[in-house]
């Protein structure tokens, strides 16, 4: 799947999509721009005190005025505080429902998008995506907005306000404007890019600490630590770089548009001046309120200046954000409901080329595996063993040919019915870092009594260890099994396909990284799990499959032969030669331990 390229969005475009999260909130962000007007609309309401003061000489005409001008101050001061806080807490509710809107639609995406979506892909990339990147869009979808909003309000009441006094002098500051607007422009697209930057960068600082975290044992072992840190180093520093840019671009903002502000006050002053000296001109009281309106001005229109660094930020995050939204999810066109598989499966001509690969991974495969039977699949590495396998759950589509279950083309089934009727259990055993209950009843866990989960624990030869733990089904196995052995992580793993009982069952290299006591107590429960079931075994250790009804030998992606053990040894070919390294690995490694002792 590509990725929806970044020079496909506008600003304008993001920006209206991004609003569309906060739509469903309209109520909240209504009650929060009401708090917003209300706080703009008490922003004249000071220096038209002031100028009240200052033309009254400070002297009450009216007793009622001096308890009333203090009182109306406070109220003033009581009522802004209000719908400050009325506005403030409810930008925040919406900006917290945003995030977490995003994040829930994001982590159902990758849930349902396909396998090949995930091989192209680096976790730490994704994990930054859903952990970080979307923190920075509420900047641009409510931060900028409360900005926008109560700072233009803000500058509209005073303004009018200006107008009334002196409509000339106004004007002469509405000039600045054009000076403003340019800066902001110039400098928008800077903080852009320096944005996008800064989160590819964060991104593959993730990525290295995901890598360096999960794998701490291959990097103490081989020395690795100072590859890593320099890794870790250079990643960083890419990241200080752009924010360093993105700081260089929006502190030039605000110097430069405070200079055409100060030098727009300065020559309104100058004329305020020349009027006031002048017959008639304007009162002490009028051109105090007004270079007071005028410097309240200041602050909103620096804010409205600022807004560019966040928006721009937040616009590059909304970026990253929907390139994950956009992605397509697995294909799941289907439209038969299948009940209980027979297991009936049959390849007819398949072929099967990985995105991006040189050569296909399968070509021109035809085999029928009849319902109940134990097909191993073997063949030297890169021989299409797992590609084939990977076909039958539809992790990926044919490139050609068709394979069809119970007489269904496998695109015509419903993805859904079709999983619910096949069982993995790999070498690379997935645990969750839960309980060992959930992790046997995993999927099903709602579906499944205590009962059930320790007959399928004792079907897998597990129950005996479960049992000795202190909390037994309720004990904690840790990231991804870290508290077990290999062994029992392996059990549990059967103990899950026991309880979901598919009528298919896939085994990938099960017992391939096992000791022996620990394969021999796996091996039994396998055989047990396997009764009744159409089963697809993957091995390397050809020991393990010698009682398969069917092995099927490939090479380079082509089935070369098929059979029973016997038949394959008589026929001397490539199942034949398999059989006599792997004895000559066994022998080898048996004298070196003897030689050893």
């Amino acid at each position: 799947m590509t990725q929806t390229s970044t020079s496909a969005y506008s600003n304008r475009l993001i920006y209206r999509r991004l609003l569309t999260w906060v739509q469903p909130h309209w109520r909240i962000f209504a009650l929060g721009v009401l708090g917003m007007v209300c706080t703009a609309a008490t922003e004249p309401l000071f220096p038209a005190l002031m100028k009240h003061l200052l033309d009254s000489g400070f002297v009450a005409k009216d007793e009622r005025d001096i308890v009333l001008i203090p009182a109306a101050m406070i109220g003033i001061f009581i009522f802004r505080g209000v719908s400050t806080y009325m506005s403030g807490y409810s930008m925040a509710w919406v900006a917290a429902r945003v995030v977490l809107d995003l994040r829930q639609a994001m982590f159902r995406r990758l849930l349902s998008l396909p396998t090949g979506f995930y091989d192209d892909q680096s976790t730490g990339v994704l994990i930054s995506k859903v952990a970080y990147d979307v923190t920075n869009v509420t900047q641009a979808a409510t931060g900028v907005l409360t900005t926008v909003i109560r700072d233009s309000l803000t500058i509209l009441g005073l303004l009018g306000f200006l107008l009334y006094l002196d409509w000339k002098l106004t004007l002469i500051a509405l000039t600045v404007g054009p000076v403003i607007l340019g800066v902001i422009k110039i400098f928008s697209k800077r903080l852009r890019a320096a944005s996008r930057s800064g989160y590819s960068a964060m991104g593959l600082i993730t990525h290295i600490l995901e890598e360096a975290v999960g794998a701490h044992k291959v990097v103490k072992i081989f020395g690795g630590q100072t590859y890593e840190a320099a890794r870790f180093d250079e990643a960083t520093n890419v990241y200080r770089r752009a924010t360093m840019r993105e700081a260089a671009a929006a502190a030039a903002t605000v110097p430069l548009t405070q200079v055409a502000a100060s030098t727009s006050v300065a020559i309104i002053t100058y004329l305020a001046l020349r009027q006031s000296a002048g017959p008639g001109g304007t009162t002490v009281g009028e051109f105090l309120s007004f270079i007071t309106a005028l410097l309240m001005l200041l602050a909103p229109v620096k804010r409205l200046t600022d807004v560019s660094n966040p928006l721009q930020r937040g616009l590059a995050a909304a970026e990253s954000v929907f390139q994950v939204l956009d992605e397509i999810p697995e294909d799941d066109n289907g439209r038969v409901e299948l009940p209980r598989s027979t297991g009936h499966l049959r390849f007819e001509q398949v072929g099967f080329t990985y995105h991006g690969a040189p050569r296909p991974a399968l070509e021109d495969v035809n085999l029928e595996i009849l319902p109940g039977q134990t097909v191993a699949l073997v063949g030297p590495s890169g021989s299409g063993k797992t590609s084939m396998a990977a076909l039958i759950p539809r992790f990926y589509h044919l490139s050609s040919g068709r394979l069809v279950l119970d007489g269904h083309h496998l695109e015509d089934l419903k993805l859904e019915s079709l999983r619910a009727n096949i069982a993995l259990v790999s070498q690379d055993v997935v645990l969750f870092n839960d309980t060992v209950r959930a992790n046997i009843a995993y999927g099903i866990s709602g579906h499944a009594d205590e009962a059930q989960i320790i007959e399928a624990a004792k079907a897998a030869n597990a129950w005996e260890f479960i049992s000795q733990m202190d909390k037994g089904l309720d004990t904690e196995v840790g990231e991804n099994g870290v508290k077990l052995s290999g062994g029992q992580r392996q059990r549990l793993a059967i103990a899950r396909a026991f309880l979901k009982n598919a009528p298919i069952l896939i085994l990938d290299e099960a017992t391939s990284a096992l000791d022996t006591e620990s394969e021999r107590q796996i091996q039994g429960a396998l055989d047990t799990l396997i009764q009744g079931r159409t089963t697809i075994v993957i091995a390397h250790r050809l020991s393990t499959i010698e009682r398969a009804d069917l092995i099927v030998v490939l090479d380079q992606g082509r089935i070369v032969e098929r059979g029973r053990h016997a038949e394959l040894l008589a026929l001397d070919g490539v199942y034949a030669r398999l059989q006599r390294l792997q004895r000559e690995s066994v022998t080898s490694d048996l004298l070196a331990g003897s030689a050893g002792a």
